[in-house]
């Protein structure tokens, strides 16, 4: 049988982000979904900031852009009539360092179409109706391990590596044993779902909300549509309290319980579901050589809508890790970061969505509270980093507070010009594709870019790109250097004043936009060893390919 490298078990957008992560890389991958088509489920509502930038690095923000919206001012009712109006994103603005100020709406089903878009332009197209019954990790001589993978029908396949994307009742995360250990709160229950309500009956330009002593009715017009809306509502519930289950009749009875509309203006609803408040964590992310991401590994409150954002900036860490690993530049240890790093930040993300929903359900209570209460800056994504790990390399002494970002943290982004064309382009540019960056901050770097491109220039997987302050004399500039023209890089990263002739920074930027090392330029040691454990001595590694599990 045939082996691939990856197999990525769920196309969500958890896994089709991974999915074109690594067949950009050159990675043979395949995607199965037990779905006969592609659902079209009413769930996430759009990706925050952070995961917008790594769909800019997937060369798909702007069609995502294009096909949503701004998100939307919030509009509140108590007992039919409006009583007050937030826009949590009205402070929200791009910035130098991050180009996102802001989420964007965009229905679930729309984003993935667009992700299963970019992943045909590489040849890979998901298989429906595959649903994955047993796994079966076994070694033999010749590539060092592979999982067998048997389906309910059709024949078995094999591959390095499995990674289950396959959502709150993954297969994949069963069949390893796996416990999710959580809570689901059987008594906060929502009901969704995708309705069409008669043209001019609500204003498009709101997400309007009606919150009341025995119930809520929640309406956000869906961009791309006429007349779509996502609803959202307290269900209906019988005479002993239980829930009912959702149904286009029953909607419309809380629609004309809720707001000023009749029933019948709500004239087709579709995709319905009930949504329980589950808040559950895998115990781990790895098992040998199978992988769990999003859903799979954690689900937590809607509150700030960071289940989507979560998976997709987890499938960002992982696909260079496994990238470099089916390379054999890195050893396969380099895969038990990914949950050292994305662990933590799962947990924190289920205390933090658990406090918004606290905070959400207590602000609803009185009159024009309302959804806006879950959005925090905490919310962006932006924020999140990876200072405890094992590749957040050096760094100043804790406590010793200098400016710009620490290893582990988000590498900022900055504006700045071609130092040859003068085009204008930004640092997030650069570090674009599945590369590592090197960036050097002064004329002291140049011996340290010098040894890089030396050591991996034949090695795609490595870029040094000089950063040149405004005065800098760049008459030898190196292709795909720099001008940081209005000095916006410089005040990201901390490398002081324009004219400081100090001996100049160095900075190791991870394929997944994280800082690696952040190291005076004379220290090219730290440098040295920090590649070589990602895409080991470079020039010399690509002439042994068999490496990738020579060191376990």
């Amino acid at each position: 049988m045939g082996m691939t490298d990856v197999l990525i078990v769920g196309a969500g957008p958890t896994g089709l982000v991974l999915a074109c992560d690594l067949a950009r890389r050159g990675a043979a991958v395949r995607v199965v979904d037990r779905s006969p088509a592609p659902p079209r489920t009413s769930r996430a509502k759009g990706p925050n900031p952070r995961s917008l930038e790594i769909l800019d690095d997937l060369g798909v923000a702007e069609e995502v852009l294009a096909a949503g919206s701004d998100p939307l001012p919030m509009l509140k009712y108590r007992d039919r009539r409006p009583v007050a109006e937030a826009d949590p994103w009205a402070d929200s603005a791009p910035s130098p360092d991050a180009r996102y100020g802001r989420g964007w709406l965009i229905a679930q089903w729309r984003l993935e179409g667009i992700l299963r878009d970019r992943l045909a332009g590489y040849g890979v197209r998901v298989e429906p109706g595959r649903e994955v019954v047993g796994l079966t990790q076994g070694r033999d001589g010749g590539d060092g391990g592979h999982v067998d993978v048997t389906y309910a029908d059709g024949p078995a396949g094999r591959a390095r590596y499995v990674v289950g994307c396959d959502g709150a009742h993954s297969s994949v995360r069963k069949l390893l044993g796996i416990t999710f250990e959580g809570t689901t709160a059987e008594d906060q229950v929502m009901v969704c779902g995708d309705v069409d309500l008669a043209d001019g009956a609500l204003d498009r330009t709101r997400w309007h909300q009606w919150f009341d002593e025995d119930g809520a009715v929640m309406l956000c017009p869906i961009p791309g549509t006429r007349t779509g809306w996502w609803f959202q509502a307290g269900p209906e519930r019988d005479g002993r309290g239980r829930p009912l289950a959702p149904t286009a009749d029953g909607f419309r009875r809380l629609l004309a319980h809720h707001t000023a509309l009749p029933g019948r203006a709500l004239t087709r609803a579709e995709l319905l579901s009930t949504y329980r408040v589950n808040v559950r964590m895998a115990d781990r992310f790895r098992a040998g050589r199978v992988l769990l991401a999003g859903d799979a590994a954690h689900v937590h409150a809607i509150a700030g809508g960071l289940g989507m954002n979560t998976g997709i900036q987890d499938a960002f860490n992982l696909g260079w890790k496994l990238g470099l690993v089916l390379a054999g530049h890195a050893d396969a240890e380099l895969l038990d970061t990914y949950e050292e790093e994305r662990l933590p930040v799962a947990a924190r993300t289920l205390d933090l969505t658990s406090e918004r929903l606290r905070a959400t359900l207590e602000a609803i209570r009185r009159p024009g509270g309302g959804l806006d209460a879950a959005i925090t800056p905490d919310t962006t994504g932006l924020g999140v980093g990876y200072r405890w790990s094992s590749l957040a390399a050096g760094g100043p002494a804790p406590g010793a507070e200098q400016p710009g970002p620490r290893a582990g943290d988000r590498a900022p982004d900055a504006p700045c010009a071609d130092a040859a064309t003068g085009e204008r382009t930004r640092l997030h540019r650069v570090f674009a594709g599945p590369r590592t960056t090197v960036l050097g901050f002064g004329p002291g770097s140049a011996a340290v870019l010098r040894e890089t491109a030396d050591a991996y220039g034949g090695d795609a997987g490595v870029r040094v790109c000089r950063v040149y302050a405004a005065h800098e004399d760049r008459a030898g500039a190196e292709p795909g250097a720099v001008v940081d023209d209005a000095g916006h890089a410089a005040a990201a990263y901390g490398t002081g004043a324009s004219g400081d002739t100090g001996a100049g920074t160095v900075v190791v930027v991870r394929p997944d936009h994280h800082v690696g090392v952040l190291a005076p330029a004379d220290d090219a040691r730290s440098v040295r060893e920090y590649l070589r454990r990602l895409h080991g001595t470079g020039r010399s590694a690509e002439r042994s390919p068999g490496m990738v599990d020579a060191v376990r």
